[in-house]
């Protein structure tokens, strides 16, 4: 199996760097900034060659077929991307705590 391009759109690429700005100023720690974008950079790797581990789990409740996500190891993000013919197509990258509301979060079986 060939790896995929990892295209992120332009909200997701200043998803990232709000958070890089945010782990740089209001941390103030630039070891969360450059972990941060190693992570992203090795998730992103990981979905170039097996785009089809993220989860669909969003993908009903938002209504975008074919929607998964991926959850980082070590940061509370969630990378949201579709997997199309020639490439991944990365849509956000969302803190999963502060950027994820509530009723998407939600375990139980209630429809929303």
């Amino acid at each position: 199996m060939w790896a995929k391009p990892v295209i992120p759109t332009r909200l997701a690429r200043q998803d990232v760097e709000d958070e890089v700005t945010y782990y740089l100023v209001d941390e103030g720690s630039e070891q969360a900034a450059l972990g941060f974008i190693a992570e992203i950079e090795q998730a992103y790797q990981r979905l170039s060659k097996h785009p089809n581990i993220g989860s669909p789990r969003y993908a009903y409740e938002l209504g975008i077929p074919d929607l998964r996500s991926w959850q980082l190891d070590r940061y509370p993000h969630l990378i949201f991307y579709i997997e199309r013919e020639a490439h991944v197509e990365v849509w956000r990258v969302l803190n999963g705590k502060r950027d994820i509301p509530a009723w998407l979060e939600s375990n139980d079986d209630e429809t929303h």
